[in-house]
């Protein structure tokens, strides 16, 4: 994270802003907005990159409505011919729409009506869109300044207050106009209107052998307001991954978890704030329907105060209160004592978060796992305290030079339990090692780790509940020890998706937009190219020490009838000889009645003997029954 280096901090002390100004504390309320601007020159090479760019948009939609939050997002199209109305024409009645500029959504809260307009648009726009839209002649260049005038003019005039707004235009043409065109130098000095609003630009590229050069490195440098040479060149790979993912929140200060102070030593301390590593998702409330017609059982709290007479306990008077207006009564001393909720409250909150530190260890002491509590991740911040960025930066410095972790008291939350955590100095990883897009969510660091207390630590002997006997020699397990080293991973929790979550989601799609959306799971998690690479090299070693394996024989499948196999067992006495009562005695005197089987039994007893037992009754009682009988 830039931001806290102190090489692109301004020096607040020096500028002519009086100390109270900076100090005070920024507006963070108000939604993010971002405005699709897609290039109908995408439909020049085929319709093929133009419904990868559409594909991109639809995912965002898709995943943006399963978001729990109020961020805008709105859809125009850039260089074309025609300017079709958008489904709510009336939306766009005090925006004036330029030429080569047409407009199909604007800003607005995603729902399910806007996603099926959507859906719906996409499914005839391979065939659609040239006719509809159309590509601006003769050359497919439109105004770019009128353009950009329109995206602000958009985002100022959406009717809602607005924290975050980016523009993301996507598009395979290096430059919107000739370079020594009046148009191209009029494109260039909209960048400062953009900057003086506050408005980022991004640029999508859908090759991803894009040249920024030509124009749009020096009008991002200038929206920005950097220099021309800190410019970097984004892998257009990863800018597409990010736009699609809604679901995932770049912005740090939308997922911060709390501020505090962080207490160096006597009347020295620093402001900082501190995350997770990945976005809770809240999974939605649980309702409670009622059975008749489906409607959703809403439930209030209400607080009633009662007067009542000292005599008959009768209700006098009844009024209702608010809860912050209660009190708690207690009798002390004979004597009716009244608290406020406001005085409970002070006593319950007597300290504030706060973290101190105890001291530094070697970066060695620290073991490899903790499993008592997911760390945290922790950043500086100004807003209260000046310089702290500064000292948060000598003490990260300090620390990775020194190979040294540092060992404080952290208490969370008012009314929480102090935990001993670790602060571990990380680095962001360098350009181009990680080619996940999610590994841009942690820069440089403190990693908060929180230590285990005696009640988490567990000794566990192996062999006494895995005692499973092992015929392998000893070299075998030390080889499939290496093996199982060569397998292991880094685990970042940011690369796993919460799996019931997914589920959930794609199952709301489903029903709502009747829309299959795919669920890898933790499939990308693996490279297996690279694992197989691994142990490749041992092959060799595997078949020297282990034998071939070889397959058991499979047991043959039973002969049918057809091949002259026996048949099935069939009963031994015919139904039609137990009707003779002779046959039946004879049965009996050379006890052979039990090789009938129940219901023959059965069927005895209700002929020759007039009884009639349950279905239930076992063949040893009908047995005995019958033995009784004809004796």
């Amino acid at each position: 994270m830039s931001t806290w280096n102190p090489e692109n901090d301004v020096d607040l002390l020096s500028c002519s802003e009086d100390e109270e100004d900076v100090a005070m504390k920024r507006d963070y309320h108000g939604r993010e907005a971002l405005l699709f601007v897609v290039d109908a020159n995408l439909q020049t090479a085929g319709t093929e990159r133009l419904m990868d760019a559409l594909n991109i948009i639809r995912t965002a939609f898709t995943s943006g409505l399963l978001v729990s939050d109020k961020d805008l997002i709105g859809l125009v199209f850039a260089n074309t011919k025609h300017s079709p109305l958008p489904l709510e024409a009336t939306a766009i009645d005090n925006i004036v729409v330029p030429e080569n500029c047409a407009v199909f959504l604007p800003l607005r809260q995603l729902n399910k009506a806007i996603v099926e307009h959507y859906l719906e648009f996409m499914g005839g726009v391979e065939l659609q869109f040239a006719k509809e839209y159309g590509l601006a002649e003769p050359d497919g260049c439109g105004r770019f300044d009128l353009m950009i005038r329109l995206c602000i003019e958009l985002l100022e005039k959406c009717g809602k207050k607005l924290n975050n707004a980016k523009i993301a235009y996507i598009t395979d043409v290096n430059t919107p106009h000739p370079p020594s065109s009046n148009a191209f130098q009029a494109a260039l000095q909209k960048a400062t209107d953009l900057e003086g609003k506050e408005f980022e630009f991004h640029v999508i590229p859908m090759v991803d052998d894009f040249d920024y050069e030509p124009f749009y490195k020096e009008f991002i440098t200038l929206s920005r307001a950097i220099d021309i040479d800190a410019f970097q060149v984004p892998d257009p790979h990863v800018l597409r991954e990010i736009l699609a993912d809604r679901k995932l929140k770049q912005d740090f200060l939308r997922r911060c978890l709390g501020h505090f102070s962080f207490y160096i030593g006597p009347n020295l301390s620093m402001s900082v704030q501190y995350y997770n590593y990945f976005q809770k998702h809240n999974y939605p409330k649980k309702v409670q329907i009622l059975r008749r017609d489906n409607n959703v059982v809403r439930s209030k709290r209400v607080i009633m105060v009662q007067q009542k007479d000292e005599e008959s306990q009768e209700v006098k008077h009844e009024y209702q209160i608010k809860a912050t207006g209660g009190w708690y009564n207690c009798n002390v001393g004979g004597e009716n004592l009244r608290i406020g909720i406001d005085k409970i409250n002070s006593v319950r909150n007597l300290h504030k978060p706060r973290m101190m530190l105890l001291g530094f260890k070697h970066r060695s002491s620290m073991p490899e796992f903790s499993y008592s509590k997911p760390s945290n991740f922790m950043y500086p911040d100004d807003r209260s305290i000046i310089g702290s960025k500064r000292l948060f930066r000598g003490l990260w410095e300090r620390c990775l030079a020194r190979d040294k972790i540092a060992i404080c008291l952290f208490m969370s939350k008012r009314n929480s339990t102090p935990r001993y955590v670790a602060l571990i100095p990380v680095e962001a990883p360098e350009r181009g090692q990680d080619t996940s897009y999610r590994s841009l969510l942690c820069g440089d660091g403190f990693k908060i780790v929180y230590l285990p207390e005696a009640k988490h630590i567990r000794h566990i002997d192996m062999c006494d509940w895995n005692s499973a006997g092992n015929s392998a020699s000893d070299e075998g397990v030390e080889f499939f020890q290496k093996i199982i080293k060569k397998l292991r991973f880094d685990y970042q929790p940011n690369l796993i998706n919460d799996p019931n979550l997914e589920a959930l989601q794609a199952n709301l799609l489903a029903l709502s937009l009747d829309f299959t959306s795919e669920n890898t799971g933790i499939e990308n998690l693996l490279d297996k190219t690279q694992q197989d690479s691994r142990i490749e090299k041992l092959l060799p070693s595997y078949e020297e020490i282990f034998e071939q394996e070889v397959e058991p024989a499979k047991k043959r499948p039973a002969k049918s009838v057809k091949e002259g196999a026996t048949a099935s067992k069939v009963a031994k006495i015919d139904m039609e000889q137990i009707k003779s009562y002779d046959f039946v005695e004879e049965l009996i005197k050379n006890k052979q009645i039990a090789n009938c089987t129940v219901a023959q039994l059965q069927s005895i007893l209700d002929e020759h003997f007039g009884q009639k037992l349950p279905k239930s009754t076992t063949k040893a009682k009908l047995l005995a029954k019958i033995e009784e009988l004809s004796s």
